[in-house]
């Protein structure tokens, strides 16, 4: 009955929420993701991180990333972007994007979001998850909404869940610390504290950056 209850909460915030980003000017957009990407790349995780995962956006009602990807590449810093595959275990992995050109073959998948093949120029992309690959050190995460203690509601296919969850603990077995988990978040994604429905699977980001402010829970004792 919890796990229905749970469920029902998040589909109808998810659909409150989707409904407000999409009545959202294509201008509104990309003024609020030119202010979240300044955060960014300002941001002192950012500069020191020499490997980042950042989401290609879909064309509209989310943060448009395109910016900070082209970014990431042009610092010199390793770029790993989302791939959806069902045999993938947890049905997602990251793939490491080579440069520019790269990033522009890139095809169109699901919901018109850019997705890489497993192969680039007949050689097989690096992921994540490979034993030989370059640990990640912040993770940019998409969500419907985000509340101000960092809950997270996704698009409701569990993928991002189940790939933090093991790519943590994967990380901890390989002797690496826990990626940054930053949460990207237009100003109508954002909730009070709370609002946002979590389960056990549920995980949390440990920022949210919007246009006004990063969002950040400092734990009881901190000075």
């Amino acid at each position: 009955m919890a796990a229905a209850s749970l469920t029902s909460r998040k589909r109808a915030l998810r659909r409150s929420i989707t409904s407000t980003l999409r009545a959202l000017s294509h201008d509104d957009v990309g003024t609020q993701s030119s202010a979240i990407v300044g955060r960014v790349l300002s941001a002192p995780w950012f500069s020191k991180a020499t490997t980042i995962s950042c989401y290609l956006s879909m064309p509209t009602g989310e943060v448009d990333t395109s910016a900070i990807v082209t970014a990431i590449l042009n610092s010199g810093k390793n770029l790993f972007v989302p791939k959806v595959d069902p045999t993938l275990p947890g049905g997602m992995d990251l793939l490491r994007i080579q440069d520019e050109d790269d990033l522009r073959s890139l095809p169109s998948g699901v919901w018109g979001i850019k997705e890489p093949t497993f192969q680039y120029r007949e050689t097989p992309r690096m992921k994540a998850t490979d034993e030989d690959s370059h640990p990640l050190d912040v993770i940019l995460i998409p969500g419907v909404a985000f509340d101000r203690s960092l809950g997270r509601l996704g698009h409701g296919k569990g993928y991002y869940d189940r790939f933090l969850s093991s790519y943590s603990s994967l990380a901890l077995a390989r002797g690496h610390p826990k990626p940054l988990f930053v949460g990207l978040a237009l100003r109508e994604q954002v909730l009070d504290a709370g609002q946002v429905p979590v389960g056990t699977k549920d995980v949390s980001v440990d920022m949210a950056v919007t246009p006004d402010e990063t969002i950040q829970v400092i734990a009881s004792g901190d000075s």
